[in-house]
């Protein structure tokens, strides 16, 4: 989500925080305190002028979780995954509302073998 950069992007993450989806807590309950693999995740994490769903700042990894609005502003998306990519991140792992609530296993494996790519 794109916001406009200084506390316009904190006040969006914590009220992002307060209000995901299912699908997003759901994933936070499998990454919160160093759950998978030892790293540590940050949820609604402002970065720039935008604010990602899950971020590893170890590993320089982004994690998103696509509702069916995402189908509507790909060209955004792939935007800010440009930015992203040009401050090091990557931006490898976007998965659907469905993927996670319906196999939320194959999402927590997807996630630890990117971790262990060592490209940022």
């Amino acid at each position: 989500m794109r916001v406009k950069g200084g506390v316009g992007a904190l006040d969006t993450a914590r009220r992002l925080r307060k209000n995901s989806t299912e699908a997003e807590r759901v994933l936070w309950r499998h990454l919160r305190n160093r759950q998978l693999g030892g790293f540590k995740f940050r949820r609604q994490q402002p970065l720039g002028s935008y604010v990602v769903d899950f971020a590893c700042f170890e590993k320089r990894l982004i994690v998103e979780v696509d509702g069916g609005h995402h189908d509507e502003q790909a060209s955004q998306d792939a935007k800010r995954d440009d930015w992203l990519r040009s401050q090091g991140y990557r931006v490898l792992l976007r998965f659907w509302n469905n993927q996670i609530l319906g196999d939320v296993d194959s999402v927590k494996q997807a996630i630890l073998d990117a971790t262990a790519d060592p490209s940022p």
